[in-house]
């Protein structure tokens, strides 16, 4: 998760103010009611919301931001993992609610499931859903990617992170994916960089959910 583009740069040791700040206020959080785990997230103490969060055994979800002149986040997701009937939401409801709900500002939602084929990124803006792109492997589309930028146009070309991710899961191969290649994959510049603040890697079957601090060593791009 890269957050505080513009926020500040600490011009004495190379990096972000703010997403210096947010490190250590990263926390994981388990939700649980009458004893039991309802959901798992991570976010930052004070923040009212997250980012990334999952219902262990049913789906994963993470919000993105989809750069706009509307802005800002969300707390949809936090709506969807614990409202009152959440232990019945599986993946489809939870891309039906992403897809249609109206919400406060862009953003790009990763969804995964917990069935082969169950994976998509949802590019939103606020009243509607503009793509669904979702995982395909009859069709060799075994992963999805997604950075801050829509599928259908090209990255910024100072800040491609599209391409080498690609580049390092094509190499990985789908066999030899696990949490190790995954965060691997997640450390490869520019993939990783000063705006890194976690890394999150979760299963969503096994209900296996890690999340890393992130510093970027020099020589490191910016963003």
């Amino acid at each position: 998760m890269d957050f505080g583009l513009f926020l500040g740069w600490n011009i004495n040791n190379d990096t972000w103010v703010v997403t210096e700040e947010l490190k250590p206020l990263t926390v994981n959080l388990d939700f649980q009611r009458n004893n039991k785990t309802l959901f798992k997230a991570t976010a930052f103490a004070g923040y009212v919301g997250m980012l990334t969060g999952f219902k262990p055994g049913l789906f994963s979800v993470t919000l993105n931001e989809r750069f706009s002149m509307d802005g800002g986040f969300m707390g949809v997701i936090e709506w969807i993992l614990g409202k009152k009937d959440a232990q019945w939401i599986g993946y489809e409801e939870t891309k039906n609610i992403l897809t249609k709900t109206k919400i406060l500002a862009p953003a790009y939602f990763i969804l995964g499931g917990n069935q082969s084929g169950e994976g998509c990124v949802i590019t939103r803006d606020r009243t509607q859903s503009l793509d669904i792109y979702e995982l395909d492997p009859k069709q060799g589309r075994w992963y999805v990617v997604q950075t801050n930028y829509d599928r259908w146009k090209n990255p910024f070309f100072l800040d491609d992170r599209r391409t080498p991710a690609k580049m390092c899961l094509n190499q990985t191969t789908q066999e030899n994916i696990s949490f190790a290649t995954m965060y691997d994959v997640l450390s490869t510049k520019p993939v990783l960089n000063k705006l890194t603040v976690y890394t999150v890697l979760i299963d969503v079957t096994k209900g296996q959910f890690e999340t890393y601090l992130r510093d970027c060593p020099d020589p490191c791009i910016g963003w």
